[in-house]
């Protein structure tokens, strides 16, 4: 991909990952990052490679740009994702969304009225090489069809920087399952499609915010398949792993490179099913070591902007279908749902009137 336009980019929300997006998206010579914005500059000022900064996104908003990164706290993301839309820009926000269903669902109404604009949203997981090959995998057939998949992604406690607004339901919205567990809700859909049945336990026992610390799901899809998730706050070694059995064998994805490098080395292993007593005689392992996955979802999202082309994951209805899983599980907690007034998401498909898709989009 080629384009003779340079393509001038903003990034709202300059700390660790709106950092991370500014030198990936600088590898592109057809992108690039004029302009930041975060709470932590006293004033407006420049970086060393010429890039503005602003201590409001507003004043960010008032650049020359055609495309905006929102890497902001889930309080501020649909604010100035719809704001970036407003001004005619393409916009990539991170997850989630915002703080619940209701925040999603602005967004897509303004992205209506804006047609020619792409919207995407970074649910990087996505992009992983042990996930990409997994999914070509299962839609290979070569292992027979998903019997079940169990997914546990933890980590040791609720991170609270950036004035504590991840601990705090009105800032948030939620908890480990929102922050994190959100990117295993999406990796479940992506294999599994849509949930038709959710029962939950939903837990802040330990660190005792108004979020939860905890979240244990049992999923059924359409098909019968059975999901199992459990999202943690209380994970003293932080761990991700996905588990995926097949009539014919097995996918076991554990660790997921990351910034924090926390989560061990990334790896897929593969086994087939056997006859013998003992289980799989035959398996083999893949290990990852570099990160694709921020590139490749930058690529797909410059791709869109500069040849018009549909926008393949991450799309503002996905976004609304994982969000509304996620509150699925909050909502099936009878003593969640009490205490924290979870409203039932099921409104919001009705509300659409629209059925909810099946898995979409290939990674070659």
């Amino acid at each position: 991909m080629s384009s003779e336009k340079v393509y001038k980019i903003g990034i709202a929300g300059y700390g660790l990952v709106g950092k991370r997006r500014h030198k990936v998206i600088n590898e592109f010579e057809y992108l690039k990052v004029t302009a930041v914005c975060d709470k932590t500059f006293k004033e407006s000022c420049t970086l060393t490679d010429g890039t503005r900064c602003y201590n409001e996104y507003k004043k960010l908003l008032s650049e020359d740009l055609d495309a905006l990164f929102v890497c902001l706290p889930n309080y501020l993301a649909p604010e100035v994702t719809i704001a970036g839309l407003k001004l005619g820009l393409h916009v990539f926000c991170e997850k989630p969304p915002g703080r619940d269903v209701a925040d999603i669902e602005h967004v897509i109404a303004v992205e209506k009225e804006h047609p020619g604009l792409f919207l995407k949203y970074g649910f990087n997981h996505r992009y992983h090489d042990s996930v990409c090959e997994a999914l070509k995998m299962v839609r290979s057939g070569k292992l027979g069809e998903i019997i079940n998949i169990r997914g546990v992604y933890g980590k040791s406690k609720i991170v609270s920087y950036s004035s504590g607004w991840r601990a705090q339901r009105k800032f948030s919205g939620g908890g480990i399952l929102l922050d994190q567990g959100i990117h295993m809700v999406d990796l479940l859909r992506l294999f599994c499609g849509d949930f038709v049945e959710v029962n939950s336990h939903i837990s802040n026992s330990y660190w005792k915010h108004d979020v939860e610390d905890n979240a244990y799901a049992l999923l059924k899809d359409a098909n019968g398949r059975i999901a199992i998730l459990h999202s943690s706050a209380t994970q003293w070694q932080h761990r991700f792993s996905l588990d995926i059995t097949l009539t014919n064998g097995f996918l076991c994805l554990e660790g997921i490179l990351s910034g924090s490098k926390s989560y061990g080395e990334e790896r897929l292993t593969i086994g087939e099913r056997s006859e013998s007593d003992f289980g799989s005689l035959r398996e083999s392992v893949v290990n990852y070591l570099e990160d694709h996955s921020w590139r490749r979802e930058i690529e797909e999202f410059a791709d869109a902007i500069i040849n018009k082309t549909p926008i393949v994951h991450g799309t503002s209805r996905e976004a609304l279908e994982t969000m509304c899983t996620v509150f699925k599980i909050y909502y099936a907690d009878p003593a969640w749902r009490e205490k924290y007034n979870i409203t039932d998401p099921m409104m919001s498909m009705i509300n659409h009137k629209e059925p909810f898709c099946e898995p979409t989009g290939t990674f070659e």
